[in-house]
């Protein structure tokens, strides 16, 4: 690849109170604009909080538009994790790509977890994301448990493996928080970063956070702490 200019990233975990899709998506854009980075991402259903009997949002959504607000005023982009409703009926648990002029789907979970498969239709493939000449491979949550989608989104050529996930605060649970994207990125070459809910969020009690970076080769880099409202930001 040809040499790009540094990307920064960060990687939130802000409080998820309750349903209000507004009142969080203020939120959302205050820590977007205290986190300075080009590129920020956020934890599954992060919105909402993680309930699959939660509201759904549409592309032009007005409840967005805090978020989008903030990403105009900055030059970033953000991803958010939502429950996406799409033509048809179908729904499907999604990242938008917010960048002050457009909202735009680019990644459809494909694993679904559980009881999302009672209401979710998955995605049929991976996705990349192009942020600053930088190509971002784009996983939620259950994709980055399964190592063939990790390597079926470096078949398409990138720079970061990246996940947009929930992990709760059991030890079993943090295991493969601290492991999954960190294989994906020892194992590609890549970076891997996650975005991890923390505090509580919809059904959830508690979640662990622990949002981090791993450089390629799997080295860890940074990485936040179990409370809510914190991030990391690391430099491509």
């Amino acid at each position: 690849m040809s040499a790009t200019a540094p990307l920064t990233v960060a990687l939130v975990q802000p409080a998820c109170p309750g349903p209000d899709i507004t009142a969080n998506a203020r939120r959302h854009a205050e820590l977007l604009r205290t986190a300075g980075a080009r590129l920020t991402v956020f934890p599954e259903l992060s919105l909402t909080g993680y309930d699959l009997a939660g509201e759904a949002v549409t592309t032009d959504d007005p409840r967005l538009a805090p978020l989008a607000g903030a990403c105009r005023e900055t030059g970033s982009t953000a991803l958010v994790c939502v429950a996406l409703a799409e033509p048809g009926g179908v729904e499907s648990l999604a990242l938008l790509a917010l960048d002050g002029t457009d909202v735009r789907v680019v990644h459809r979970k494909m694993h679904l977890h559980g009881a999302e498969a009672d209401r979710f239709t998955p995605g049929s493939r991976p996705s990349v994301l192009e942020v600053g000449g930088r190509r971002i491979g784009l996983a939620i949550c259950a994709d980055a448990s399964v190592p063939g989608h990790a390597a079926a989104t470096a078949e398409l050529g990138v720079d970061a493996y990246l996940a947009s996930a929930l992990y709760g605060a059991a030890p079993e649970a943090l295991a493969r928080r601290d492991s999954q994207v960190r294989d994906a990125a020892a194992a590609h070459g890549v970076w891997g970063l996650l975005a991890a809910s923390a505090g509580p969020s919809g059904t959830y009690p508690v979640t662990s956070g622990g949002s981090g970076a791993w450089a390629p080769g799997g080295a860890l880099v940074a990485q936040a702490g179990p409370d809510p409202d914190e991030f990391v930001t690391v430099t491509l």
